[in-house]
């Protein structure tokens, strides 16, 4: 919901404004309205006491699920980014802050430092006949030359210029086969040539939430800081309690959420046709008492993936609380935006209780191998280091002869 403020300016300021109007391609009201939260921004951030055990960025930040995970172990959030106005608008709603928009043209050197790099970064291809060209030809390639053009780029300047002690990356299963695995692969030895140690693993989302969702989850650890010998593990914590579809579901949703009979009959039809021809192409009746199919942002069309049955009508789709409690967000969450873009918005979502039992298992890591450095510094301080080569050498110290001890 929005209201409107009427707000006089000086001509010269209205020309400003209209100057970077046309420079960005964005319109007066939403130019206005962002410059008035990043001085909000800059407002909560000079008040907000910080009390954390560590520091963290959130880049494509969505609407903050991951936020919400790094957060809920003990982190301080110091910088996000998030290009899309009405997942800004949600971001802001909830946590006070607009991120930063193109991450493309954010100076890397002005991020604030900080410990854990998050990213949900999005998948692209990558284009490698460069790369290969200076392969055949002897030359060294680093990740500017497999990366650039993609956001994964960004990532990889970021992680270059700050060297957090970890960071934590997300994306969807088929990232490890993408482009027949070539995508994958230039993102490991890009990550590798930073010299962090890389972990990944396929995490089904379905034992925190009652959705089918897998996601590949990529962890790495700063080997400049902590040396080569790192040793990580997905011990993910499951629920004693396997959550159901029923226990998502609101007790009282308004009719407009019900299939017509139009978009009913044709959703039947489609998986019929579909179904002669030898595929599971359809509508997927979520049962009450198991998991539904993966929420995906194109759920706005017509929710046709998971669909809740309804006796003596039509079936229904999800509402947007549903969905939210179906990535695991807590019913405080606000959604401020309309059904369309919060489909959108929950569909490219993380499932937040499993981000947090990683970020829980990153932080763990962390506290341990700074111990581990912390110890070995002060052996390395205590040690007595050899004066002479060989025992009873003579060396000569202001003028009189001792012998080395060794």
């Amino acid at each position: 919901m929005s209201k409107q403020l009427h707000v006089r300016i000086d001509d010269a300021v209205y020309e400003a404004l209209s100057g970077c109007n046309k420079d960005q391609n964005i319109s007066m009201q939403d130019l206005v309205s962002s410059a008035i939260m990043q001085y909000i921004n800059t407002q909560n951030k000079e008040t907000t006491p910080v009390n954390s055990d560590f520091t963290f960025i959130d880049l494509f930040a969505g609407i903050g699920g991951m936020r919400i995970a790094y957060e809920s172990v003990g982190g301080h959030c110091v910088y996000s980014n998030e290009w899309n106005k009405y997942s800004q608008q949600t971001y802001f709603a909830n946590f006070g802050e607009q991120p930063d928009g193109d991450i493309t043209k954010v100076n890397e050197k002005d991020i604030p430092e900080h410990d854990i790099l998050v990213a949900g970064f999005p998948c692209q291809p990558f284009s490698i006949a460069g790369v290969s060209k200076k392969q055949s030809m002897g030359r060294a390639t680093g990740f500017e030359d497999k990366t650039q053009g993609t956001l994964f780029f960004d990532v990889c300047r970021i992680l270059k210029a700050k060297r957090p002690k970890a960071f934590m990356l997300e994306n969807v299963k088929n990232l490890c086969s993408h482009d027949r695995g070539r995508t994958f692969k230039v993102i490991r030895e890009s990550l590798n040539e930073l010299d962090y140690e890389v972990f990944y693993q396929v995490i089904d989302g379905q034992s925190f939430v009652p959705q089918h969702r897998e996601r590949i989850i990529i962890v790495g650890f700063d080997r400049k800081r902590y040396g080569k010998d790192i040793h990580f593990s997905f011990d993910i914590k499951k629920s004693n309690h396997k959550p159901v579809m029923k226990d998502i579901l609101e007790l009282e949703v308004d009719p407009k959420y019900t299939l017509s009979d139009k978009l009913w009959t044709y959703l039947q039809g489609y998986a019929a046709k579909h179904k002669a021809a030898g595929n599971g192409f359809g509508y997927g009746i979520a049962d009450p008492n198991g998991i539904s199919r993966t929420l995906s942002a194109r759920y706005y069309k017509d929710g046709s993936e998971i669909l809740i049955e309804q006796e003596g009508r039509n079936p229904r789709r999800l509402t947007p609380r549903e969905c939210a409690r179906l990535q695991g967000f807590p019913d405080t969450f606000k959604i401020t935006v309309s059904d369309t873009q919060a489909y959108k918005q929950f569909g490219n979502s993380v499932v937040v209780p499993l981000m947090t039992n990683v970020a829980q298992l990153i932080c763990s890591k962390i506290s341990e191998l700074d111990t581990i450095t912390a110890h070995s510094t002060i052996i390395k301080a205590k040690r007595i280091e050899p004066v002479g080569i060989n025992r009873n050498k003579e060396m000569h110290n202001t003028g009189k002869k001792i012998k080395a001890v060794v």
